[in-house]
């Protein structure tokens, strides 16, 4: 009889249990680059505007970083494939790029 290895049978509960917090991070960062690309300086003299850039965008590398660091994990990298974490970087992308060009 050809029966299937228990990894085969928990794959698919796996893959749900890891894309949970995979997304939530990649959403987290979302937020934060939205926020990072929306903020407008009233001046060069506007400070916080510049500080609260700055800190969106760290938060989004922060977000996007942990996104990262899970996939890197032996048992999520088995069940999830590499670009699940393309939308996390690809954000955190976006934010360092926002970050040297203005923030």
């Amino acid at each position: 009889m050809n029966s299937p290895s228990p990894v085969d049978d928990d794959r698919g509960c796996l893959r749900l249990v890891f894309a949970v917090p995979l997304f939530l991070l990649t959403v987290i960062a979302a937020c934060f680059c939205w926020a990072a690309l929306t903020i407008r300086p009233s001046g060069p003299w506007d400070d916080d505007a510049y500080a609260a850039i700055v800190l969106a965008c760290v938060l989004t590398i922060g977000a996007a970083g942990a996104a990262a660091v899970l996939w890197v994990l032996p048992p999520v990298r088995r069940v999830m494939r590499w670009w699940c974490t393309g939308p996390a970087l690809l954000l955190a992308v976006v934010a360092s790029v926002r970050w040297w060009m203005g923030g």
